[in-house]
């Protein structure tokens, strides 16, 4: 009687398990799907948060504040930031532009990569003010008319990621170094452009097959 007991409170331990695994691959999977939808979301779905209408002033300059334009994703916006806010900062909880990662915040990851008229840089390591009046690209401003950016697509289609913290930040540079006539086309010279860019699950050969083969939908020289 008491191995019959015992086995049935095994068999339900077991049950129990079964199911807490199914709840936590399923809970891990849709965090999973929202975390790589939300790298992909569009430059007209990102709602401005605390910022002043486009090409307006809600209120003059704090003490000690400046006041600037950010053109970002071709809209601007008016705010005022205090003379060293960080650029990445200003973007992700002034503009709730969340794309852009913060990684190690000392420049080392390149997850925080963005354009600034047209040239890849380490929004964590530059000033906000730095900035006025510039052209700056998110990976939220990419996407066109509902369609996605080459290297967008070929980033999807190649698996050229895995947790995803580092994707945008690589798909950024990946631009820069396609717009860049000046950077060869062979595998060792895109290694090299992108070596400022860390992806800590290893997924660079596939993020190279990205690079290259949007190389050939964006019509670049091979």
């Amino acid at each position: 009687m008491k191995d019959s007991t015992t086995a049935s409170k095994a068999d339900a331990a077991a049950t129990a398990l079964q199911a807490s695994r199914r709840h936590f691959l399923k809970v891990g999977a849709s965090g999973l799907a929202a975390a790589t939808v939300a790298t992909w979301v569009p430059e007209s779905a990102a709602q401005p948060a605390q910022a002043a209408p486009a090409g307006e002033q809600s209120s003059a300059p704090a003490a000690g504040e400046r006041s600037i334009e950010l053109k970002v994703n071709g809209q601007s916006h008016r705010l005022n930031v205090a003379p060293n806010a960080i650029l990445l900062d200003v973007l992700r909880d002034r503009l709730q532009l969340t794309g852009t990662k913060k990684g190690c915040d000392h420049g080392q990851c390149g997850a925080c990569t963005l354009l600034v008229n047209g040239v890849a840089i380490n929004s964590c390591l530059s000033i906000a003010v730095q900035h006025d009046g510039d052209e700056i690209t998110t990976i939220e401003g990419l996407a066109r008319d509902g369609q996605l950016h080459p290297v967008q697509e070929a980033f999807w289609e190649h698996d050229a990621y895995q947790c995803g913290y580092c994707t945008s930040g690589q798909i950024m540079s990946a631009v820069a170094i396609l717009n860049d006539p000046n950077i060869p086309a062979d595998d060792a010279s895109v290694r090299e452009a992108m070596s400022g860019n860390i992806c800590r699950c290893g997924a660079y050969k596939n993020i190279l097959a990205a690079v290259q083969s949007a190389r050939s939908k964006m019509g670049r020289p091979a």
